[in-house]
C-alpha cells in the first residue's frame, strides 16, 4: 500500500498546488459571498430566499469586499460554517481524485521486462552498461561473456 500513496503523489505534486489554488479562489469568489448573503437574508429571523438571490450575485462581482467585510463581527461565525462545510465536501472529492489517481499495482508505470525492476545494479551481473548488443537504453548484452546469455524477447518486430 506504500508503494500505491507514493505513486499517487509523486504522480499529483503538482496537481496539489494546483488543488490549494482553486479552493482559495472558490472560497473567494463563491463561499464568502455566499456566507455574507445568507447573514444578510436571514436578519428577519427566517432565511428570505429573494434577498439571498438579490445579495449573492452582488456580493459575487466585488469579492475584495465581500471578503472583508465576511470577517468583520457579524459576518464571522457564518462565513466560519460556510468555509467549514465545503472545506469538508472539497476534501472529499479531492480524496476521493487521490485514490482513483494510486497505481493498480506496483508495476503500473514501468516498462514491462524493463532492467527498472532490478535493485542496486543486480542486472548489471549480467548485462554491460557500455558495450555488446543493444538491448535497451544504456543495457548491452556482452558478447565475450562465459556461461549462458541466451536471451528471450517478447514483443513484436516492427519492419517499416
Amino acid at each position: 500500500m506504500n508503494y500505491k500513496l507514493k505513486a499517487a503523489l509523486k504522480r499529483n505534486r503538482i496537481s496539489f498546488i494546483v488543488i490549494v489554488i482553486l479552493w482559495v479562489l472558490i472560497t473567494i469568489v463563491f463561499v464568502a459571498p455566499l456566507a455574507c448573503g445568507i447573514v444578510e437574508a436571514t436578519q428577519t429571523g427566517k432565511l428570505d430566499l429573494a434577498i439571498l438571490l438579490q445579495t449573492v450575485p452582488t456580493n459575487i462581482t466585488s469579492p475584495f469586499s465581500t471578503i472583508s467585510k465576511a470577517f468583520s463581527d457579524t459576518y464571522i461565525g457564518t462565513f466560519g460554517n460556510t468555509l467549514g462545510i465545503f472545506t469538508i465536501f472539497y476534501a472529499i472529492v479531492c480524496i476521493i481524485g487521490l485514490v482513483r489517481a494510486m497505481p493498480k499495482n506496483e508495476y503500473t508505470d514501468i516498462e514491462h521486462g524493463s532492467s527498472a525492476w532490478c535493485e542496486h545494479g543486480e542486472q548489471y551481473k549480467l548485462l554491460s552498461k557500455t558495450k555488446g548488443i543493444l538491448l535497451a537504453e544504456d543495457h548491452y548484452l556482452p558478447v565475450n561473456k562465459r556461461g549462458n546469455i541466451n536471451v528471450l524477447v517478447v514483443g513484436r518486430f516492427w519492419f517499416w
